[in-house]
C-alpha cells in the first residue's frame, strides 16, 4: 500500500534545510520556519547570506539557525537569490546538493530545467512568491519536475506557508501567469493607491488627506476582502446604489478601454515579458 504523503513529510521533520539568501522574501520564510521548524518540515536550519537582515543575525545569535556554515550536502536547498545571480552561484550551490536534494527555488523566471541543468538535480520545484509574504499575507504558487514525489508536493507547501497562501502543483507553463498575477499584482495595487490619491488632490483634497483617504480605503477593502464570504463582485455590487455616485465612477472603470481592458493588457504584457527573460537568461548560459 502506497504511503501517506504526510507521514513521509512527518518523517522529513528533522531534515537539514538550507536557505541560500535572505533579503526580503528569503528572511520572510526565514521567520515563519524559526517559529515552527517541524511544521515546515525542517529539523535544522542553515542560512547562507552575504549581508543578513538584522533579525536573521539575531536568530543565530539564538542558536535558532546555523548563519553562513560550511558547505555539506542538505536535504532541502531553498534559492532565494536575485535570478541574475543564479549564474554565478552556480558552482558555489553544488557542495550542498546531492541526488536526493529537493531543491525549491523562488527565483522569478529562472526555469526548472535551468536550474536541473546547472546544478545536475532532477528534484526542483519552482515557485513564484511575492512581497505581503514578507509579513505572512502573501499568495504563492509552485510548480515541480516530474521526479518530485507527492511527499515532496506536500513538503514543498510546507516550506512556503509561512508567506501565506499556497496552491499547487502547478503546470511549469503556467509560471508566467503566476508572476503576472499574484507576483507583480502588489505593484497594481500600490498604483490604484497613487492613482486613486492623484484624483483626490484633482477633486480639491489637500495632499496628506487624498494619500490618507486612498491608502487606508484600499488597505481596508483589502482586509473586508480577505474576511468575507462574499466574492469581490458581489462586495462591489453591494456598495454600488444604482444611479449614485459609485455607480457614476464604475461606468467609467467598466467602460471599453477601462479598468478590465487594461488590467488584461498588463497581465499580458507581464505574461510575454516573462517569457522572454527567461529565454534571454537560458541563451547566456
Amino acid at each position: 500500500m502506497a504511503a501517506d504523503p504526510s507521514t513521509l513529510v512527518g518523517r522529513a521533520r528533522l531534515k537539514h534545510a538550507v536557505l541560500v539568501g535572505a533579503g526580503r522574501m528569503g528572511s520572510a520564510m526565514a521567520r515563519g520556519w524559526i517559529q515552527d521548524l517541524s511544521a515546515a518540515g525542517v529539523g535544522r536550519l542553515s542560512v547562507v547570506e552575504r549581508a543578513p537582515t538584522e533579525d536573521v543575525v539575531e536568530a543565530a545569535d539564538d542558536k535558532l539557525i546555523v548563519l553562513n556554515p560550511p558547505a555539506e550536502p542538505a536535504d532541502i536547498l531553498v534559492l532565494a537569490i536575485k535570478p541574475q545571480n543564479f549564474g554565478k552561484a552556480v558552482e558555489g550551490l553544488k557542495a550542498w546538493i546531492t541526488p536526493e536534494t529537493l531543491i525549491v527555488s523562488i527565483m522569478a523566471g529562472v526555469t526548472i530545467a535551468r536550474i536541473s541543468a546547472a546544478l545536475g538535480s532532477e528534484k526542483v520545484a519552482r515557485a513564484m512568491p511575492n512581497t505581503p509574504g514578507a509579513i505572512g499575507m502573501g499568495a504563492t504558487a509552485f510548480a515541480l519536475s516530474p521526479a518530485c514525489s507527492d511527499a515532496e508536493s506536500v513538503a514543498t507547501g510546507k516550506l512556503l506557508e509561512p508567506l501565506g497562501l499556497v496552491i499547487g502543483p502547478l503546470k511549469e507553463d503556467q509560471m508566467d501567469a503566476v508572476t503576472a498575477v499574484s507576483g507583480s499584482g502588489p505593484a497594481y495595487v500600490f498604483l490604484l493607491v497613487e492613482a486613486l490619491a492623484a484624483a483626490g488632490r484633482s477633486a480639491g483634497l489637500g495632499e496628506a488627506t487624498a494619500n490618507a483617504l486612498a491608502r487606508e480605503t484600499v488597505v481596508g477593502a483589502g482586509a473586508l476582502l480577505g474576511n468575507a464570504a462574499e466574492s469581490p463582485a458581489e462586495l462591489r455590487k453591494a456598495v454600488t446604489s444604482p444611479g449614485g455616485t459609485t455607480a457614476a465612477a464604475l461606468d467609467v472603470l467598466m467602460s471599453a478601454g477601462g479598468m478590465p481592458d487594461l488590467m488584461r493588457k498588463a497581465v499580458d504584457a507581464a505574461v510575454r515579458r516573462g517569457g522572454e527573460l527567461s529565454r534571454e537568461a537560458e541563451k547566456k548560459d
